[in-house]
């Protein structure tokens, strides 16, 4: 029976642990709005299915009507959200609580959009508040390129962790190398104020002589903030 030989490697191995520094970096902006948004709702109540699409599409044809007496494209309002559901109500019969159909609910929610201007603005809330539909309707502004903010804001915490790093590396006195990894995010962002909680509109807010509005807003900075997680290789 030939002899067999086992030979081990005893070599160490060669693969080497970087060191490396985390750090975490927040940008924080401020952003003036440019933009106003009014979000609107319409709703209604009928007996019969056809009969609440049917309604829900002149209701919606009379508010592009509206806006664009005021100058808008009719493109310009854009649906958010639209359904129609069932609708029941609870009534009490002999000591129980019971439920009966009573039709189908359409909602329509939408948005319009422009750039901000207290003039037009007052021209656009007072035609939906004289409106015969009384569609519920909120104010807010954005801005209208948030990309750019939002790539400034990211800029911005590059550079305050790039700058925590590099305290950090000194006081230790080691040296900053490449980066091996970035973590971000990508979180929802709302750059969006809300100044007027509810519209509360009445006759003599109107301009005398005029179907408008004395509007005077001029809305704070919209103020955001987001984080990102940076690694870089040190060494000496």
């Amino acid at each position: 029976m030939p002899n067999l030989h086992l030979y081990y490697d005893h070599q160490p191995s060669k693969e080497v642990t970087k060191r490396t520094i985390r750090v975490t970096g927040k940008g924080q902006l401020r952003v003036k709005p440019d933009m106003t948004r009014i979000m609107l709702s319409l709703e209604g109540l009928y007996p019969e299915y056809g009969e609440a699409l049917r309604r829900s599409a002149e209701d919606t044809e009379k508010i592009k009507e509206l806006l664009t007496g005021l100058g808008f494209a009719r493109t310009d309002l854009k649906t958010l959200n639209f359904n129609v559901d069932t609708e029941y109500e609870r009534y009490q019969e002999r000591n129980t609580y019971k439920q009966r159909f009573v039709g189908y609910k359409y909602r329509h929610q939408m948005k319009v959009e422009f750039d901000s201007d207290n003039a037009r603005l007052g021209k656009v809330l007072y035609a939906l508040a004289k409106c015969p539909l009384q569609p519920e309707f909120r104010l807010s502004y954005t801005v209208k390129d948030p990309e750019a903010a939002k790539n400034e804001l990211l800029g911005k915490a590059v550079a305050d962790a790039k700058a925590k790093a590099q305290t950090l590396t000194k006081a230790a006195g080691v040296m900053l190398k490449d980066i091996q990894s970035i973590n971000y995010s990508w979180a929802q962002i709302n750059f969006e104020v809300e100044p007027m909680s509810r519209m509360l509109m009445r006759s003599d807010c109107a301009v005398n002589g005029a179907d408008s509005y004395d509007i005077d807003i001029e809305p704070d900075d919209i103020q955001v903030s987001d984080t990102v997680t940076i690694l870089w290789e040190i060494g000496y």
